[in-house]
């Protein structure tokens, strides 16, 4: 992430948007996670630091995904009540209030699932383990991540500073709890129905740009690659879409960015803004109704969205923000060679 100047390319909506994307002033989280990181080690055995902790260079840092599996790292399962609000401490730091609430609420859907599944063990709100990749510092290079079933939070800092927050991945199953106490609940709505409505705003001739294929992919590309898929951005773009489209578009890109600490956002809308909007890409697939099987991209010079819900009769999500640019904060054209 870079430097940050201010600018009204993109223009705003309302006050939140408005400082974001013109580049106000905010604290530094990098710091904050370097405190609540050194907090948390500080706090577990010597046992249980050596399961949390990794060298910053251990191929583990760049080992994500989002489905439920063996993990390394040392899981909320294991820690004491103490621990936990340590760790969800750390959490904090990764995210805004929103996407701490969107995370928390992420894990607790394992409870429906438990026991949707007649109690599976692998279904846990405790399942969720927490890594650290070198010495938290303000000095030098250290990461983190967060990570369980639909939740990969993953980030490099370096000198106090959050140089990468990608991938970025927040799932849900249910997408919508459709029984029990908790019925009607969408932990991703936003995400979901914004992008619902710029589809649905679309002309005849804008549709045929724009929805690149009648049927949805199975799931999103590069799950659990280092990089995010380089291929060429498809779909409608920003400069064929009319002033309301537009806003449409930036409230979608916002609904992800805003899940970050603010100063995390700033930066990734301004590396959006000095690219440049015009290129960006919005790519739907599917019909355009909640209830059946739908995907979409978007896509720009510094960033992917890839959102899918296909599975369990289109009640399943999963999305993730990628970097253009590098995830891990390891440019893509050094990783390849």
């Amino acid at each position: 992430m870079r430097g940050l100047k201010p600018s009204l390319a993109l223009g705003t909506i309302g006050i939140i948007s408005l400082a974001l994307w013109a580049g106000a002033a905010a604290d530094r989280p990098g710091a904050a996670m370097a405190t609540a990181a050194g907090r948390f080690l500080d706090a577990l055995d010597d046992q249980k630091r050596e399961t949390a902790t990794f060298a910053f260079d251990d191929p583990e840092r760049l080992n994500w995904h989002f489905i439920p599996r063996e993990r390394e790292g040392l899981p909320i399962k294991r820690m004491t009540p103490e621990e936990r609000s340590l760790a969800l401490g750390l959490l904090a730091t990764g995210l805004s209030a929103e996407g701490t609430v969107k995370a928390t609420t992420i894990m607790s859907l394992e409870q429906i699932l438990h026991e949707l599944e007649n109690n599976a063990p692998h279904r846990d709100p405790e399942l969720y383990y927490f890594s650290v990749f070198g010495e938290p510092s303000n000095r030098g290079r250290w990461g983190w991540r967060v990570e369980g079933h639909h939740l990969s939070l993953n980030f490099t800092i370096e000198d106090g500073e959050v140089v990468s927050a990608t991938p970025a991945f927040f799932g849900a199953n249910p997408a919508e709890v459709r029984q029990g106490d908790r019925e009607g609940l969408r932990t991703l709505a936003e995400i979901e129905d914004r992008a619902l409505r710029l589809v649905q705003a679309l002309d005849e001739n804008q549709r045929r740009k724009a929805v690149v294929a009648e049927e949805a992919p199975s799931d999103v590309r590069a799950a659990n690659a280092p990089q995010p898929p380089t291929e060429e951005a498809v779909g409608l773009t920003f400069d064929d879409m009319t002033d309301a489209q537009r806003t449409m578009l930036r409230a979608l890109i916002e609904a992800y960015a805003m899940d970050m600490p603010a100063r995390v956002a700033e930066a990734w809308l301004t590396e959006i803004r000095d690219a440049g909007p015009e290129t960006i890409a919005f790519a739907w697939f599917g019909p355009a109704d909640r209830n059946q099987p739908h995907a979409y991209r978007v896509q720009g010079p510094t960033f992917l969205i890839e959102f899918n819900n296909t599975q369990n009769n289109a009640n399943h999500i999963h999305s993730v923000w990628r970097s253009m640019l590098g995830d891990f904060g390891q440019p893509i054209a050094a990783e390849a060679e």
